[in-house]
């Protein structure tokens, strides 16, 4: 007996235009298409990109199957399309939440080849959260085994996050192909308009399919006549088994877990897991590298990114996001429509970090983008790219550099003022204050380059940077919060009170001279000098 038909039962709680709702599958997706979706409650924070690229690849699939290319806002038009998806399953079967007989599909779960691979399935997991990706149910993050009255939506978002964005925690126990290795994630850059979650979607969808018609996924191996729902292909675990990535669809919504939904008499839900001898898709060659349209990848080593622990910083959205080693994904680039004057956008980045055998963190950034600056990125190594980077690895350097000074004072300081007398011990007390510094730098980095990126000529841009160095009006420059962060470590710092006025007076005779030197900002500093000697 098969339950929970995710085409025709309201099983996912969301919250919309006229309050909290329940909705099917397609009429979640004609809601979205709608942009009337403010807020999905089942869904945790880090199952927002499995959730949202499995709605984005499904509704591009559907309708690329279908010959069509605008995502309709009708949930019995997308019923239909789905149904297309799954033709061979007239009871919709892969779309059923709980199947009974394991040798038939059900959502997210793939079917064995007979009922005697039953005994397979040993594991018994309680609630969704325990069946979640296990970097977020060993009590590092997340605490595991809290939802005991769970929904049916809470299973559906912990299958589509193990399933999309699992690694490799341990024997038998394989991850998905759309990442570099089994400890590595699956981090999502796109461009996002500035409308709701539905209005994300919808533009992702579109921009699939365009890029698909562009051959922006040419150079990977899958095809569109490969296997699209990998739920609905039987799969017993063995490592001959493994799909190849030639057998794919470009599209692909992979599986990288048997798993098996059962119902309690009293409708309750907990799942059983078997172990398999190889992963379902034999990627590994690939180091990530699968079209994934979310991920940038590197042009040197070729393998996709792997966020390390501490996100999204500036620094390396920059790296990733401008000229030099990483490929920008599909989905971060402008569409056709975009490039004519799509307006403002918003950068929204996502991921999951792991480390060995726990998580390391989830991030999330989301960065406005004027006009001109998402419409450089379309333009890959054009002029407005190189000018964008050449800016942002300027501004880079230059808050490096104020990091140096402010460590070197800050240093000296420590030392109570005997800069022959600096030690690795001092260096240490100083880190805290230059991480303070980037982080005062980081809330604004994306904001105060665009300001300077969009300015009319050389002369407007060099005031900009000026300002954004050293802002006599406002004191929030980089220099003005470097020397309030040197006040902040004077004041907080061990220094025995007879050393304290002399360590002072040295740490901010350096930090001063420094940033007006050669070394550190001498053309900031010019227009005043210029003054101060005409006067």
């Amino acid at each position: 007996m098969a339950q929970f038909n995710l085409l025709t039962e309201p099983l996912i709680r969301m919250d919309a235009a006229g309050g909290r709702a329940r909705a099917s599958l397609p009429e979640a997706l004609a809601a979205l298409m709608r942009d009337e979706v403010g807020a999905f409650p089942a869904l945790r924070p880090h199952q927002r990109h499995a959730w949202h690229a499995f709605l984005v690849q499904l509704g591009a699939m559907a309708l690329r199957s279908s010959g069509g290319d605008e995502p309709p806002r009708d949930a019995g038009e997308w019923a239909a399309l789905i149904r297309g998806l799954t033709p061979d399953w007239p009871g919709d079967e892969p779309w059923h939440m709980v199947a009974d007989d394991i040798a038939l599909p059900a959502f997210m779960q793939p079917p064995a080849s007979s009922g005697d691979r039953a005994k397979d399935y040993k594991g018994v997991v309680a609630t969704p959260d325990e069946l979640d990706m296990l970097v977020t149910s060993k009590n590092h993050d997340l605490k595991s085994s809290v939802i005991a009255d769970a929904g049916v939506d809470d299973w559906l978002f912990a299958l589509i996050a193990l399933q999309t964005m699992e690694g490799y925690p341990g024997a038998g126990n394989y991850g998905v192909s759309r990442m570099n290795g089994g400890l590595g994630n699956r981090p999502a850059f796109s461009a996002a308009p500035l409308g709701g979650t539905g209005a994300h979607i919808r533009r992702d969808i579109a921009a699939l399919l365009a890029g698909l018609d562009a051959g922006a996924l040419d150079d990977y191996p899958m095809r569109e006549d490969g296997v699209g729902l990998l739920w609905a292909q039987a799969w017993d675990g063995a490592k001959a088994e493994a799909l190849r990535p030639d057998d794919l669809h470009p599209f692909y919504i992979e599986i990288c877990r048997r798993i098996r939904l059962t119902a309690g008499a009293g409708g309750g839900i907990s799942a059983l897991r078997a172990n398999s001898k190889g992963a379902r898709v034999d990627a590994k060659a690939l180091n990530g590298r699968t079209g994934d349209p979310w991920t940038p990848f590197n042009v040197k080593d070729n393998k996709s990114l792997t966020l390390a622990q501490g996100g999204f910083t500036y620094k390396r959205v920059v790296e990733y996001m401008t000229p030099g080693d990483w490929r920008q994904p599909l989905l971060l680039m402008p569409t056709p429509d975009e490039e004519r004057g799509g307006g403002d956008m918003r950068l929204v980045a996502r991921a999951m970090v792991r480390g060995q055998g726990k998580t390391e963190g989830y991030y999330e950034r989301v960065i406005p983008l004027k006009e001109r600056t998402f419409r450089a990125f379309g333009r890959g190594a054009g002029a407005d790219m190189e000018t964008l980077g050449q800016i942002a690895r300027q501004r880079i350097e230059q808050v490096g550099a104020a990091q140096r000074i402010l460590s070197h004072a800050i240093q000296v300081y420590a030392a109570r003022g005997d800069s022959g007398n600096v030690s690795p011990e001092h260096r240490r007390l100083a880190a805290p204050y230059l991480n303070r510094l980037d982080s005062i730098v980081d809330t604004r980095f994306f904001d105060d380059l665009q300001a300077e990126f969009g300015a009319g000529d050389e002369d407007a841009r060099r005031r900009i940077r000026k300002e954004w160095l050293r802002n006599d009006a406002n004191k929030d420059g980089v220099i003005d919060h470097a020397r309030r962060i040197l006040g902040d470590a004077e004041d907080e710092l061990p220094c025995p009170a007879i050393h304290r006025y002399r360590a002072r007076v040295n740490a901010e005779g350096l930090f001063d001279g420094r940033m007006r030197g050669g070394g550190g900002f001498a053309w900031v500093y010019a227009d005043e000098s210029e003054q101060g000697e005409g006067e």
